[in-house]
């Protein structure tokens, strides 16, 4: 029986809650924590929290345990500095928990889901923007770009599960993922421009990578909107399906897809990420040169002897992420 790990990230700043949803290799139980809590006192009396729990919780009839990380912004009202400081308290919180999951060698898939009905990330506070000063701005932005990027270069897969809106930051949120997978009623769209802005987190470089240059343009200059079924079309989202009753439709999928994912050779997975994510930003013949490279670390692992084993002996492998 295999273990599956859950990592939750309840976040009410700039967005909505998040699940993280990985497994370890077979037979092991893992339990993570990150069991720190800390205080962030702001120019007023308000202060924000980041507490961590963890407890268990069984995900599906054949999981084993499952381990869940909350972290949940506190207090922090919407005037005066507190406002900026728990902006910038989310993106430290965040970067903190991608940190912890690009070291985390067991953590197989990371699915990104929204604990908000509706909502998937709606993008920055711009009440809270507004009161920032320009260098402020400008410091929260790197931040947040810094954020995305951390998340595009996780090691393992990475799958949004978009079951409600994904505006301006939310929507370059998903696109740092490697996988989308969307409820067709989900709306989503770069819309910076409607706001005097333009993607600054990535959104203006992973859009025309994701979708072509000319229909990035087009979206990003008219600050459209979208739906799922739309974003499918477009080739924005892997898949589309239709909401179901409990709003999760595409969180579904996106463990659906997941399962998929799980039962290949972790390492062989990861280099293929590698390959790929570094291959399509150079020449054919250094891209040819970045498989080789990826392609020889996945030589002397014990999954490649055991995915070669099991194709003679005619049963399924069973990879251990060595």
């Amino acid at each position: 029986m295999t273990t599956l790990l859950r990592k939750l990230v309840s976040l009410r700043c700039l967005s909505p809650n998040f699940h993280a949803c990985c497994r370890r290799s077979p037979g092991r139980s893992v339990h993570l924590s990150h069991g720190r809590g800390a205080q962030l006192v702001t120019g007023g009396s308000r202060s924000v929290a980041a507490v961590a729990r963890t407890h268990n919780r069984q995900l599906h009839a054949e999981a084993g345990e499952a381990v869940e990380v909350d972290l949940k912004r506190l207090d922090g009202g919407d005037d005066g500095n507190s406002c900026k400081v728990n902006l910038f308290c989310f993106v430290a919180i965040k970067i903190e928990l991608v940190s912890s999951l690009s070291s985390d060698a067991a953590a197989r898939v990371v699915v990104f889901r929204s604990l908000v009905p509706g909502v998937f990330c709606a993008g920055a506070d711009l009440k809270e923007r507004a009161l920032m000063i320009n260098s402020e701005s400008d410091l929260f932005v790197h931040g947040l770009r810094s954020l995305m990027t951390q998340i595009a270069v996780l090691p393992m897969p990475t799958i949004a599960a978009i079951d409600g809106v994904a505006l301006g930051g939310g929507l370059e949120l998903a696109l740092a993922c490697d996988l989308r997978c969307a409820a067709s009623s989900a709306h989503m769209g770069l819309i910076e421009t409607t706001r005097g802005l333009l993607p600054g987190a990535g959104g203006s470089q992973r859009l025309p990578r994701t979708i072509g240059v000319t229909l990035a343009k087009e979206l990003i200059f008219t600050g459209r909107r979208i739906d799922g079924q739309t974003a499918l079309e477009m080739g924005l989202v892997n898949r589309a399906v239709e909401q179901n009753e409990a709003g999760d439709a595409a969180y579904r999928e996106a463990l659906s897809l997941a399962r998929e994912i799980l039962p290949q050779a972790p390492i062989a997975v990861r280099m293929a990420k590698e390959a790929m994510n570094r291959g399509v930003e150079v020449d054919m013949t250094s891209a040819m040169a970045i498989e080789r490279m990826c392609y020889a670390r996945v030589i002397p692992t014990r999954d490649r002897q055991e995915g070669m084993a099991a194709f003679i002996e005619k049963r399924p492998p069973k990879y251990i992420g060595e």
